[in-house]
């Protein structure tokens, strides 16, 4: 993980909600220019990941104003 690139590729992301067929989890798509991936999460990863990128936001420099 040390040996990643500085520079991303493309990355939208969206989460489906939780299917109604499986109300249990939550669906995460990443779309690259390499294609899409489905990420499946339950309920606690969900969370997890939603107070990380939480707390990672509110590290961030604010913007810059003109």
């Amino acid at each position: 993980m040390t040996n990643r690139s500085t520079a991303a590729d493309f990355v939208t992301a969206f989460a489906t909600g939780w299917p109604e067929n499986q109300p249990d989890i939550m669906v995460l798509s990443l779309t690259t220019h390499k294609g899409v991936q489905d990420f499946a999460f339950n309920k606690e990863q969900a969370l997890l990941i939603a107070r990380t990128i939480k707390e990672t936001a509110a590290k961030l420099a604010k913007p810059r104003t003109s």
